[in-house]
Order: C-alpha cells, then structure tokens, then sequence
C-alpha cells in the first residue's frame, strides 16, 4: 500500500508506530523537539525508500533501523547544540500523543453524551498515594535510564520499555546477540 502511495496506509502506519519512534528517538535526543524531528525524518526515508524495501526483515524492524541511523547522524552533526524550534514557548506547542486511544470515548455527534466513555475503565487506579509512590518510582526509573550510556540506553529502551524480543534488538542496532546481553547485565 506504501509503495502504492496509499495516504491511508500511511496514516495508519504513523498512528501505530509514532509513539514508540518518539520513546527511541529520545535516547539520542537532547529534548522533545529534537526527537520530534528525528522521527519525522525517519518518516521521510521511509517515503522516500519505500521501494527499496525488500522484506528481508519486518517492516517495523526497517522502521526502526530508519530512526536509529538518522538519530545517530543527527547526534554527530550536531553534537550538543540547541535547535531554534526547542527554544518555543511550551504553551503554543503542538498535542502530543493521546495518553487513551480516541475510539475508547463516543463520537462528538453522539446524542446523549458526546465525547463521553464509550466504556470507562476497568480501574481508575489506586488511591492518590498509589499513583503518586506509582510516578515516583517510574520518575526514578526514567531518569536511571537517561543516566545511562547511550548504548545502554538503546538496548533498555527497545527491551524494556517497548517489549521488543532480543533479535529485533538486534537487527535495529547492528549488535551481536552477546554484545546486546552484555550492555543489559
């Protein structure tokens, strides 16, 4: 459907595969903006390469190797300097991903509850302190993380955080399976 020009596709492709390009683009990015930037011009090479995509891997896996080449360049070229578009004010900045999936709530048209839950939550979370102790910890893990070499960083962060098996690792990052085990022990 890419290779045929299908927006629709597209749209799709960018719906399921935008959040996790943003995670990984920020282990190599000094701020949102900049990983915000990476990721569209990982979108742009996958326009522009889509045919040269031979399926000799997933597409995710290509997607991804995309992102981690054109971040890794973008480091280099710029090393530690600031792009003009991070120095925004942040309450003219653009939504980000939503935190629910849109087809969770009722359609602005809906005649009794417009944009209400179609089906709330199964929980709602714990008690204050709960989630409060819950985004401690997970602000603990983040920043232990971002601590990291970038290497590190890489490997955690695609394992850990979006849940990918130790061979797509692999594949994106250009690393031997025994070179992956020894940057997460």
């Amino acid at each position: 459907a890419l290779r045929r020009r299908d927006e629709a596709a597209f749209v799709q492709l960018v719906q399921r595969y935008q959040g996790a390009l943003l995670r990984l683009a920020l282990v190599y990015a000094g701020s949102r903006a900049v990983a915000e930037e990476i990721v569209q011009d990982a979108w742009l090479g996958v326009i522009q390469g889509i045919e040269r995509f031979e399926g000799r891997s997933s597409f995710r896996t290509w997607l991804f190797h995309i992102l981690v080449n054109r971040a890794r360049t973008r480091a280099e070229r710029e090393g530690r300097t600031v792009p003009f578009s991070a120095l925004g004010d942040a309450a003219t900045a653009g939504p980000g991903e939503p935190a629910v999936a849109p087809d969770r709530f009722l359609g602005p048209d809906h005649p009794q509850w417009p944009n209400h839950w179609a089906a709330p939550p199964k929980a709602w979370g714990g008690s204050p302190e709960e989630q409060l102790l819950t985004r401690e910890t997970l602000d603990l893990v983040e920043r232990a993380i971002a601590a990291l070499p970038p290497a590190q960083r890489e490997v955690i962060t695609l394992r850990d955080v979006e849940g990918w098996t130790a061979e797509e690792v692999c594949n994106v990052l250009g690393v031997s399976e025994t070179n992956q085990r020894v940057l997460l022990h």
